[in-house]
């Protein structure tokens, strides 16, 4: 089997007291406000909190799909967003949506493929070669020339990490990937996305509601207030590698994952009485 070739990168992502005011019924509503977060090269971080927090507008910002209020995100030391521009969605930032993002008119070779040709970087025999070789990794043999409508939710998801990984991205963004997914299919996903990122380490931001998905996979778990959503505290992930189902039901992990249930709570009980002040 030929050896997956995706190049070494930084990843260095920094958002620095970043602030996002919106419009909503013709009403500003303060999403972000001096949110700041430092991911170093390699991370794989995770961020939880109530919803509305902002998680995903954070996510966004550094997607660059929304400019920012005030603040600045910078990625290895370049600015990628500020109250000055923001660059758009470029190869250096891939997002892995939780609805799924596959073009359904075209085969997995066909989705898979076409980012390293587009980007110039393969060959349409490289990257054929190389996404068989990654779809292997991840229990997908063979289903090259089918299309997403024929896999299964799970099958679909996993499609979607090899995608993001063939394009060689410095970040990879995750907004609930795993959402919707049956017990087996989310277990056997994450630890698809866990194999792969150990042959291929990149920067990895997971958006979820999910605590113990998130101590499962990440080496440091975020919890953000209610709006406007500041960083509330961060808790590093003492658990070791490769992670194991085994790891869920450990002192550690439970220990964890009461700290994510007190933080995340407590923040969760403001939004609903912020909630009920906006009702009255």
């Amino acid at each position: 089997m030929a050896r997956a070739t995706i190049s070494p990168q930084g990843g260095h992502l920094y958002a620095r007291d970043v602030g996002k005011v919106y419009s909503a019924y013709d009403e500003p509503v303060v999403a972000l406000e001096s949110c700041s977060i430092d991911i170093p090269p390699r991370q794989f971080c995770a961020l939880v909190g109530p919803s509305g927090c902002g998680k995903t507008t954070l996510l966004n910002a550094i997607a660059g799909f929304d400019a920012l209020t005030s603040g600045e995100i910078t990625l290895d030391g370049r600015l990628i967003n500020s109250t000055r521009g923001h660059l758009k969605p470029g190869p250096d930032r891939v997002v892995v949506f939780q609805n799924g993002a596959l073009f359904p008119w075209a085969t997995v070779r066909e989705n898979l493929v076409r980012g390293p040709i587009v980007q110039g970087r393969m060959t349409y025999r490289e990257a054929d070669a190389q996404s068989r070789t990654l779809l292997a990794r991840v229990g997908l043999t063979g289903v090259e020339s089918d299309y997403p409508g024929a896999l299964s939710s799970g099958m679909r998801r996993r499609v979607e990490i090899v995608r993001a990984l063939l394009c060689d991205p410095t970040v990879i963004l995750l907004d609930e990937p795993f959402r919707g997914l049956d017990t087996v299919s989310k277990a056997t996903t994450q630890q698809c996305l866990l194999d792969l990122w150990q042959i291929a380490p990149k920067t990895l931001l997971l958006i979820t509601h999910d605590l113990d998905e998130a101590l499962f996979l990440a080496d440091r778990v975020v919890v953000m207030t209610t709006r406007p959503g500041q960083v509330k505290v961060e808790v590093p992930v003492d658990l070791p590698r490769p992670r194991l189902p085994s790891m869920l039901t450990s002192r550690v992990f439970l220990s964890l994952k009461a700290q994510l249930i007190d933080a995340v709570h407590e923040e969760a009980v403001k939004a609903f009485i912020a909630g009920e002040r906006e009702l009255a």
